[in-house]
Order: C-alpha cells, then structure tokens, then sequence
C-alpha cells in the first residue's frame, strides 16, 4: 500500500495529454499496490500564488514569531511541503509550453524549495532534504524531444529532474507523449506514449 501525490500543471482538463499520461501511471500504480491512496494536487484550481515579498519574508521568518500575516503567506508552501514528505510515491505531470513547464508548476517548485526544510547548504555545498521517494513524469509536447535535433530545446525534463534533485527527490522516472503535433501522428503518438508506461 503506498500513498499516491498526482500533482497536475495542464489547464486543458480531459483534452490534457499529460493528464491522460498521468492517470495511466496511477492506474499502473493501483495494480501493482492494491488498497494505496491517491491525492490530487491540481495546480490550475489550487492556484499557487508567485512568489512575493510577503512569501520569501515570511520564509525565513522564524515560526515561533511569525504573524498571521507570515503564516498565511506560507499556508500554501506548508501545505504543498507536507503533501509532498506524506507520499511515497509522486506523479508529476509536465505539459511543455513555449519549451518549458507551465507557470503553475513553476509556481509550486518555488514554493516546495525551501531552504531549511526541503534542502539545506553546509561546508559540502546544497543537500537535499526528502528522500526515499518515488518520481515519475508525465511530460507531454506537440514535437519529439526525447532524442534528435530538438533534443537541446526541451527545457522541461532536464529542469524538473535538477530541481527535483536539488530536494533529494532523485529517483525520477519519465514517460512521454510526444509528437501529437506531427499532421498525422497523434494518435500514434498517445498509444505509444501510454502503452509505455511501467512502474516499479
């Protein structure tokens, strides 16, 4: 039995190939942990707010002397910070948009990458603070670029995967839906891109 996070980042609902992709692992993950808890984080509706001044303020303020105003300021990283260290395992989906992620899941990493509590800096440099936890990316995009010439221009995966890390989130796992822009190839390109999903 392991406890599931699917966090979301497309605003496309149903028409989300990254949600397709992400419900698949899920399922895959259900079959092979029968009785585990799934829980969605969809960044589109929670809507998490950037980063400002009253956020990174209220970060390095001590809580035992934060004001209501701090602590609603972290409310959302607090809760985004627990979600996260309650699971085992963790679904991510990752639509490219203008070759990177979109702002919503911008907007989450900024607030789950804490100093002191996601990861802390010593004489060896940065060191992540979650560990033993399960990653898998559901990225999708309309061109391949998993390989080929458009490979230098997928700034998704490489980002998500050093963040992740940054936190000590390292064992990721990515399937993709790639292509589904390509005239003629998007069909084969979802079947291909579920079909490949295996899960530990």
């Amino acid at each position: 039995m392991k406890k599931i996070l699917h966090v979301i980042s497309s605003p496309r609902g149903n028409a989300s190939y990254s949600i397709r992709l992400g419900n698949k692992i899920v399922e895959k993950l259900l079959a092979g942990y029968p009785g585990s808890t799934v829980k969605e984080y969809d960044l589109v509706n929670v809507h998490f707010p950037h980063l400002e001044e009253a956020h990174l303020t209220s970060f390095f303020t001590p809580a035992e002397v934060r004001t209501k105003e701090n602590l609603e300021a972290v409310k959302h990283s607090d809760e985004a910070i627990a979600a996260i260290q309650e699971a085992d395992i963790i679904v991510i989906g990752a639509p490219m948009y203008n070759f990177g992620i979109h702002s919503s899941l911008k907007a989450w990493l900024d607030h789950i990458v804490r100093k002191g509590i996601t990861f802390s800096v010593g004489e060896k440099g940065a060191e992540g603070l979650i560990r033993g936890k399960k990653v898998y990316i559901a990225m999708s995009s309309g061109w391949i670029y998993s390989e080929g010439a458009a490979k230098a221009n997928d700034f998704v995966v490489p980002y998500l995967t050093f963040m992740l890390s940054f936190i000590g989130l390292s064992d990721i796992t990515v399937f993709r839906i790639e292509g589904v822009g390509i005239p003629g190839n998007e069909e084969q390109a979802v079947e291909k891109g579920l079909s490949s999903v295996v899960v530990d």
